[in-house]
């Protein structure tokens, strides 16, 4: 049975949220109140990060300094790599920046993984706006990218590693989630099933394990650790 493995990337591939760096760096104070509204329910992602883009004010390379200095789990490219080995193909699913996550990625020779996030266009020498490629009106979360689209899209096992609230409504389209900070506590809440880890060093630890099950006719959302 095919695989296929998608990754959330703020907090989940990379170790802190790219977006909130380069709004606290260049983008005018509002930004944060635009980020309570989201927290608190009144506006969704979608409207969130186009009005924080919108409130940018720096050149790319100002923008390419700060994302040249962004870190990812360490343990990253090697999971990669292992991803190709098994036949699974790897796909970056983010509602953040997709510039901002390709330029991340390229220092570790990784820009060639299909990514799917909202699209920054340059609209002046200062200025950014965005958007979606996978929005949908029956998004519970009105995200710019909702990822339960592409995730369902996969006919085979379908595998996420998330971390966060962009990753809740997925949550339930996984065959095997593996989750942690907030996402994991939304499972709890939820009784969704999923597999706790730290880095993807722990994914990598179970997915070889679980192998022969996932290949295999059991269902692969009742693998456990």
């Amino acid at each position: 049975m095919s695989m296929r493995v998608f990754c959330d990337f703020d907090g989940t591939i990379s170790l802190k949220d790219t977006a909130d760096e380069i709004f606290s760096r260049f983008a005018a104070s509002e930004w944060e109140v635009v980020e309570a509204e989201w927290q608190s329910g009144r506006i969704g992602s979608a409207e969130c990060m186009q009005r924080q883009i919108a409130l940018i004010d720096a050149s790319m390379p100002e923008l390419d300094a700060v994302l040249d200095n962004m870190e990812i789990d360490p343990v990253f490219p090697a999971f990669a790599r292992f991803c190709e080995a098994i036949g699974a193909p790897l796909t970056v699913i983010s509602d953040g920046v997709d510039y901002f996550i390709r330029r991340i990625l390229q220092r570790h020779h990784l820009d060639h993984l299909p990514i799917i996030a909202n699209t920054l266009t340059v609209a002046g020498e200062r200025s950014y706006v965005l958007g979606g490629l996978y929005t949908s009106i029956a998004c519970a979360a009105r995200a710019g990218v909702c990822k339960c689209r592409p995730v369902n899209l996969h006919n085979g096992v379908r595998i996420f590693v998330g971390d966060g609230r962009s990753d809740f409504c997925v949550a339930g389209a996984a065959d095997l989630l593996f989750a942690k900070n907030s996402l994991a506590a939304h499972c709890v809440q939820r009784f969704i099933p999923f597999i706790p880890y730290q880095n993807f060093a722990d994914v990598q630890s179970v997915l070889q394990g679980a192998m022969p099950e996932i290949t295999g006719a059991a269902p692969a959302r009742h693998v456990t650790v």
